[in-house]
C-alpha cells in the first residue's frame, strides 16, 4: 500500500505580510533613490570646492584661522570626491 502523506503548499503567502520586510523595502528603495543626486550634487561640491580655497592658497597661510578653514575645505574635497566619484560611470550624464 502506497503511504499517503498530506502535500505541504508552501507556494501559499501568509494572509498578513511581514510588516518588518516591507520597512526595509522601502527603506532600501528610498537609499536607492538617494544614491544618483547625492553623487550628482557630490561630484559638482568636489568640482567647485577648488575655486573656494584658492584664493586662501593666494593669500597665504600663515594665520592659523586661514589654515583650519583650508584644511576643512580640502578635507571636505576628499570626501565629496569619495562619494562623487561613480557619478555619470552607469549610464548618467
Amino acid at each position: 500500500m502506497p503511504n499517503h502523506t498530506p502535500l505541504s503548499n508552501d507556494s501559499v503567502t501568509p494572509s498578513s505580510p511581514d510588516p518588518d520586510r516591507d520597512q526595509e523595502q522601502c527603506t532600501r528603495r528610498f537609499i536607492h533613490s538617494l544614491k544618483g543626486p547625492t553623487q550628482f550634487l557630490s561630484f559638482w561640491v568636489a568640482i567647485a570646492l577648488p575655486f573656494v580655497y584658492l584664493p586662501l592658497l593666494m593669500q597665504g597661510l600663515g594665520d592659523p584661522q586661514v589654515t583650519l578653514v583650508f584644511l576643512t575645505l580640502l578635507a571636505l574635497n576628499v570626501f565629496a570626491l569619495y562619494i562623487g566619484h561613480g557619478y555619470g560611470s552607469d549610464g548618467e550624464a
